[in-house]
């Protein structure tokens, strides 16, 4: 870790303290180490003892000590009252009492199904199960739904209804120990880096493992892949059925685990007798050679696992993708053994945390279905009330429709951004904007939600908070604090019990509380016996046993000493007679086709350094440097077919709304189908962002949405007049104060740059150029109005040049009407210069650069700080991959850029 830096003041802080965490992003659940002084978050490294990642991060995990910028932070409890458009500070008691006051008033006049609670996978257990207890034993709902059911719920299903529980039942080490992984709708290079790591590592340690990735797309994760099945969008099941067929005519079935272990295969056989190998490589958009080959892979191997994430699970037919997936595992008797199994990669760091406590809408705590009575008689005994409600609970996008209908009238949403992450946003906003009363408890005060909250409660965040989560492995691991939540943050579950208390006063007066909880571990201790018996049996745990043993997995009963590394070594089962159950469901074709208006089709994923809608990521300017704008992909023949260019503007649109955004070549695309990342929302993309595209139709077990597949069609725009602006320092004021400027913009992206000088960077186009007062406004916002500023107008064509110069370098820039000059301008503002250029050029009635097409170059690798141009210049000296790792140190820390450096070493020549 680097020292610890000298404070403005001169005096160097205390001597840092270690804190080992758990990190706050994907379902890998890696241990961290926290540098901090007590107040400030110094440094992060990986935790060397954890069991989930052996000291590796990822590009996001290893940055996470630049994140979290403190002007982007909720810091007090905020409130609007009445019609006023803001709102104003306030303080805890004020608020707390209000929002008691309205759902109290809410519930009274119109029933306990008039509120809804939507939370998040983000959250710690402690914070999941005090929102259950909430929802459910005082406030008398089920309406409170999580965003893992934007990524989890089809997992849920295909693993309760095949094999009786949500229980995964492998470790990460099976990863390492199979023979075959097929890896299925995940990018697990960019999605969970660093079990690709481990992954990577065990294929160079055995040659002979065999890797299937099944994707559309032509991903990183591909890189590794012995064979890549590009199979059309949405015909998972199909290809699962086809491969159960190859697999029964060649006799590559293990019977006697059928016959002793599962029931249901003579229904199963039937259905994939007509889903022949001809007919199921023509639907899947394969060859007929690498479908047999597939299955050759998986029946010659010893063991045989599965991987797969949202590919799988964000579709209409989620749920009977994941089950035909698991019906491949049954039919082989590949579960239960190291090496072997069906292996969900959860999203989040803590949805399964969330799955245990009940947290979907449907769920009860200790993986119990609301719709049981004998379920809600357990929990109404436990928590020493009469009855938990009967009727049905509403998931995400259901719980959102009753918003936008006027059915919910006061909702809660705590640490997610509903408002840039569910489908259809048109609807969303117009949602939130008609709900009579929106609470919002979050860290960030930024994101798009925010902006409709009517009450903003500011929780701690990662760092701040102390309690548990589950990873994809089942493995519990302690979250520590470290430093102070900044102004008057609270933690979430302190929040929500403050809340229940003051409920409780106005809705059961004189009886005793059932949220007198002072800690974390005392909502963990009640919780856990709530598991006692269950499947996910951890009642055996405690805090304390936890920082004795670390990590442990569930089952973890009394008396354990040790987790469960894996479930179903016997072939005894969490069903009613112990056996798996096969599942036989036709293929289904997605719900929404293309036709002649909307002729491609739209999938959308993550980026290798950004997350989810980047309320945390985005605070972190290096995190941009690799992908620093919202870019559509299409395919070279599509671009050619409508005459469009690589960067042109263009008209997104969908049957739900448009966009308009850049487009590129994109040759890891199949003809017919495009793609976009998952990140921008309406604060960095202008047009309410990516989701205002997406469908909101959804898998009718699972409720989760078709999140991959939307069927677009694409036109250029022509907007003539074009604005950059660059503006380095106070990057959260500069964000507040220019975003709302470009509401009128046909296009605005928004994005941060650089590395020790965080700056600003604004693309914008319009059909015409605004008014003189605009310009002058923005002129005065980035400083250019006045001092060193060098500057061009020219009000006859409309076209402006400003730049300020400072230590003689640029330090902010303006480009109006036309912006060829931004990617130099750019390039000499990283390198810090002041280019003698620029002068000379400031007097052009041009924007065009001296000295050529000079573009900054994106940043390769993220932890050393190596530029694309500089592997480039590597490999033309003949520097090969060791070479380029010793020289440059890229792909020494977290190896994220490794797969993209090997394309570049097998597409560039290098030196003889």
């Amino acid at each position: 870790m680097n020292p610890p830096p000298i404070l403005e003041s001169g005096v160097v802080p205390t001597k840092p303290t270690i804190t080992a965490s758990t990190c706050c992003y994907c379902g890998v659940g890696c241990g961290v180490l926290i540098e901090h002084d007590g107040e400030r978050i110094l440094g992060v490294q990986g935790d060397p003892d954890h069991p989930a990642n052996f000291g590796r991060l990822c590009s996001k995990g290893a940055s996470l000590h630049l994140t979290g910028d403190v002007d982007a932070r909720a810091r007090y409890p905020e409130l609007r009252l009445g019609k006023t458009p803001a709102r104003s500070r306030t303080d805890w008691d004020t608020a707390l009492d209000h929002a008691a006051t309205v759902f109290a008033d809410t519930i009274t006049a119109h029933g306990p199904d008039s509120v809804a609670f939507y939370i998040s996978g983000q959250l710690l257990t402690e914070d999941y199960y005090a929102f259950n207890k909430l929802a459910r034993a005082m406030v008398h709902t089920n309406n409170i739904d999580s965003n893992s059911r934007l990524c989890m719920s089809s997992a849920v299903v295909g693993y309760k209804r095949s094999l009786g529980a949500d229980a995964p039942p492998c470790s990460y080490e099976d990863i390492e120990q199979s023979d075959c992984l097929l890896i299925v709708g995940s990018n697990m290079a960019y999605a969970h880096p660093v079990l690709f790591r481990r992954l990577e590592a065990a294929k160079a340690a055995r040659p002979q493992m065999r890797i299937i990735v099944v994707d559309p797309r032509r991903t990183d994760t591909c890189e590794l892949a012995d064979l890549h099945l590009a199979i059309l969008p949405g015909t998972d099941v199909a290809l699962f059925h086809g491969l159960l067929h190859l697999l029964l005519w060649e006799g590559w079935i293990d019977r006697a685990y059928i016959d002793a272990h599962t029931q249901g295969f003579d229904e199963l056989k039937l259905l994939v007798r007509d889903y022949s190998p001809a007919s199921v490589a023509r639907l899947c958009g394969i060859s007929l050679e690498e479908l047999q080959h597939c299955a050759r892979l998986i029946s010659s191997a010893p063991t045989f696992l599965s991987l797969w994430c949202m590919g799988l699970n964000q579709s209409t037919a989620g749920s009977a993708k994941n089950s035909a997936l698991i019906n491949l595992h049954l039919a082989t008797g590949q579960i239960g053994k190291p090496g072997a199994g069906p292996f969900s990669l959860t999203g989040q760091p803590n949805a399964m945390g969330g799955r245990e406590t009940g947290s979907l809408s449907n769920l009860l705590p200790g993986h119990r279905e609301a719709g049981n009575p004998e379920h809600r008689a357990e929990v109404a005994a436990y928590w020493g009330v009469e009855q938990l409600p009967v009727t049905n609970g509403l998931s995400a996008v259901e719980l959102f429709d009753a918003v936008h209908d006027g059915r919910i009238k006061a909702l809660w949403i705590a640490c997610t951004n509903p408002a840039q992450s569910l489908p259809d946003q048109q609807k969303i906003h117009e949602a939130l904007s008609r709900c009579p009363c929106v609470v919002v408890q979050d860290a960030f005060a930024t994101t798009e939600t925010c902006s409709f909250a009517d009450l903003l409660l500011p929780a701690a965040s990662w760092g701040e908070k102390d309690g548990t989560v589950t990873n994809s492995e089942r493995r519990i691991s302690r979250v520590r604090r470290a430093v102070t939540p900044p102004g008057e943050a609270r933690t979430d579950w302190s929040i929500i019990c403050d809340f229940a208390r003051r409920l409780e006063q106005r809705l059961r007066p004189g009886r005793p509380s059932l949220f007198d909880f002072t800690s974390p571990e005392a909502l963990f201790e009640e919780y856990k016996g709530l598991t006692a018996g269950r499947d996910l049996d951890y009642s055996g745990l405690s805090h304390a046993v936890l920082e004795q043993l670390g990590p442990q997995q569930w089952p973890f009963p009394p008396g354990a000493r040790q987790g469960t590394p894996r479930l179903y070594l016997d072939g005894r089962f969490s069903t009613a007679d112990g056996r798996a159950r096969f599942i036989a469901e036709p293929y289904r074709a997605a719900k929404e086709l293309r036709d002649a208006r909307y002729p491609l089709l739209l999938n959308t994923g993550r980026l290798r350094d950004q997350w989810h809608g980047m309320s945390r990521t985005g605070t972190a300017a290096q995190l941009f440097g690799h992908a620093p704008d919202a870019v559509l992909g299409l395919h070279p023949d599509d671009l050619r077919q409508r005459q469009l260019r690589h960067g042109d503007l263009v008209r997104l649109r969908s049957r739900r709304g448009s966009l308009i955004l850049p487009v590129h070549a994109d040759e890891a695309l199949l003809p017919g189908q495009a793609w976009l990342p998952m990140h921008w929302g309406n604060r960095f993309l202008k047009g309410l962002g990516i989701n205002v595209l997406t469908q909101p139709a959804f898998d009718p077990l699972s409720k989760q949405p078709e999140l991959k597949i939307s069927a677009v069609d694409v036109e250029k725009v022509e907007l003539p007049w074009q604005l950059f602006v660059l503006i380095e320092g106070d990057v959260q004021r500069h964000f507040n104060e220019l975003r709302p400027l470009f509401e009128n913009f046909a296009y605005a992206n928004l994005s941060l740059a650089g590395r020790d000088r965080p700056a600003l960077r604004i693309k914008a186009a319009h059909s015409r150029a605004p008014d003189a007062e605009w310009l002058a406004r923005i002129d005065r916002l980035l400083g250019l109005h006045e001092g060193a500023v060098l500057a061009y107008d020219d009000p006859h064509r409309t076209v402006g040049k400003r730049l300020r110069i400072e230590d003689d370098r640029i330090v902010a820039l303006r480009l109006a009407g036309e912006t060829l000059a931004r990617d130099w301008l750019q390039s000499l503002w990283e390198e810090g210069r002041f280019d003698t250029e620029l002068r000379r050029w400031l007097l052009a009635p041009l924007s065009a650069q001296p000295g050529g097409d000079t573009k900054p170059s994106k940043t390769l690798c993220n932890c050393l700080n190596v530029s694309e141009n500089s592997v480039c210049a590597g490999i033309a000296r003949g520097l090969d991959l060791s070479g380029l790792k010793h020289e440059l140190k890229c792909g020494t820390s977290c190896g994220s850029c490794v797969p993209e450096i090997r394309r570049l070493l097998a597409s560039r020549p290098m030196a003889v």
